[in-house]
């Protein structure tokens, strides 16, 4: 169901008050208290968003992103943490989470993240590009509206970060943007400044579109600036 979130929390009194008040914004709303229910849970239900609490019995929150990732289920991810850990949010990152809010938080702050989440991941597509259907670069093929990528044939499993972050380096092609650039089109908020984000980010893209990742043709690293994305030139 494209309005129903799966929140994973084993502090029951923080689930139910995430549960009241995402019900209260008209979403529907599973509960699961510990890692591999959560798990079983996300396997199961086509939710619209995973709100995923990192310490967790049985599996901590870190394991049921990457199992989820592996699976290629890409339901975006909303971490929880209760330490502002630096390790944490970035490695979480790095398995597959979307987001992170750190403990404590109002659960008026959570219903807003989750909202900007699914906006984020249900406007993908400027009018310019809805309209011509796709967008070539080389043997890469997005179609923004049909929420799809593809490398020759072969369908492009991405999460919906790494999604927004191809399209907006696609409409961009031939620009050189920032990290600061890429941080605010990409996270639309402050993220403290951290743009190691963008980074790993770039670095998942390049694995799933890049012939060789240590000599990307798509993605290029700007010394001191930050990326660009080009037609690839032929050999």
């Amino acid at each position: 169901m494209k309005d129903k979130i799966i929140v994973v929390d084993d502090e029951i009194s923080i689930a139910t008050l995430l549960k009241f008040n995402l019900e209260q914004a008209g979403f529907t709303v599973e509960t699961a208290h510990d890692g591999m229910s959560g798990l079983k849970l996300a396997e199961k239900e086509d939710a619209a968003l995973i709100v995923l609490d990192l310490m967790l019995p049985e599996l901590d929150g870190l394991e049921v992103c990457k199992r989820l990732r592996q699976q290629k289920i890409n339901t975006p991810i909303l971490m929880l943490t209760a330490k502002d850990d630096e390790f944490d949010k970035v490695l979480g990152l790095e398995l597959g989470a979307d987001d992170y809010l750190t403990k404590p938080f109002s659960p008026r702050e959570v219903v807003a993240r989750v909202k900007a989440i699914l906006r984020r991941v249900g406007q993908q597509a400027p009018a310019e590009e809805v309209e011509e259907g796709s967008i070539q670069i080389g043997d890469v093929r997005i179609i923004p509206d049909n929420y799809e990528a593809f490398k020759g044939e072969e369908r492009l499993e991405l999460t919906p970060k790494e999604f927004e972050l191809l399209v907006y380096l696609a409409k961009n092609k031939g620009r050189v943007l920032t990290r600061d650039q890429l941080l605010s089109a990409i996270w639309n908020y402050d993220f403290v400044g951290d743009t190691r984000i963008v980074d790993v980010h770039i670095s998942h893209v390049r694995e799933k579109i890049e012939p060789n990742t240590k000599k990307p043709i798509y993605i290029k690293t700007i010394r001191g600036l930050g990326y660009k994305m080009e037609e690839p030139k032929p050999e």
